[in-house]
């Protein structure tokens, strides 16, 4: 961008980081911080280590650094698909609870981003947004064209599973870039589902998913064989998982998706 300056700081350095912060003179510190592995894998019990420690020490030493250099306005990253299930899936606004008693490890990661949340929302003089995303798709994600997951659909290794009914919220990389922009702007401190128009079953958009990867029809898994395989997290967004609204940013936020729906989206960006 025409007139940055990058600034390459250890977020667990508390000292260097505040001075790089101060010396930005920042209006508004915009946290997008992760360490999620290349090639997701559920099961992995150390998939989430390294960014729960980014979301909890290292957001505690960002908000630091903003408050300390007069930052007025605080933006975090957080996800769209971490509600907690209540029955038959369906739609849920942003005081929805999240599934913090998940089976392990998703339970743990979803408790320190309640945590990292509350830091943010209670930040005192930061005007504190949390942007729930949901699961990116577009260039450097897990559903790029080149990305882990569309690799293993291209294999037929992610099968629709049990009944595939869960609710998956997506969300197109360059949508979440203009909310972002649109929540340093505006909106009042809160959270914010960041989402496109259709929260879409697995056993819905998973297909729409192959065909645009030019793979053949995925497979389908029986429920305890997903369990066993991919752990009971991922059990629980294929069947039970609730999707996320984005009315709310909308409303507050001004910002509408310009991929309103994977079913168009996936085919837009991911065909070659």
């Amino acid at each position: 961008m025409a007139g940055a300056t990058a600034a390459v700081v250890d977020v667990f350095d508390a000292g260097a980081l505040r001075d790089a912060v101060a010396a930005a003179r920042p209006d508004a510190v915009v946290h997008e911080l992760t360490a999620l592995p290349g090639r997701f894998q559920p099961r992995s019990k150390k998939i989430y280590d390294a960014t729960n420690r980014v979301r909890a020490e290292g957001t505690t030493n960002l908000i630091a650094a903003a408050r300390r250099a007069g930052a007025r306005r605080f933006i975090c990253q957080s996800i769209a698909f971490a509600y907690k299930p209540a029955g038959e899936p369906g739609v849920v606004g942003e005081d929805a609870p999240l599934f913090a008693n998940a089976p392990a490890p998703f339970g743990a990661a979803v408790q320190v981003l309640e945590e990292m949340e509350r830091q943010v929302l209670e930040a005192g003089s930061l005007e504190g947004l949390v942007l729930r995303y949901g699961w990116f798709y577009g260039p450097g994600t897990y559903f790029a064209r080149d990305g882990s997951t569309s690799r293993d659909v291209r294999k037929r290794r992610f099968p629709v599973v049990g009944s595939g009914r869960g609710l998956w919220s997506f969300i197109h990389v360059d949508d979440a870039a203009d909310a972002t922009v649109a929540a340093v702007e505006r909106g009042a401190p809160g959270v914010y589902n960041v989402v496109d128009d259709e929260p879409g079953a697995m056993s819905d958009w998973l297909p729409v998913l192959a065909d645009a990867l030019g793979a053949r029809p995925p497979r389908r898994a029986p429920l305890w064989l997903a369990r066993l395989v991919a752990g009971s997290a991922v059990a629980t967004m294929a069947t039970v998982l609730p999707g996320a609204s984005n009315a709310k940013a909308g409303r507050e936020l001004g910002w509408r998706p310009a991929h309103e729906s994977w079913r168009s989206g996936f085919a837009q960006s991911l065909r070659a």
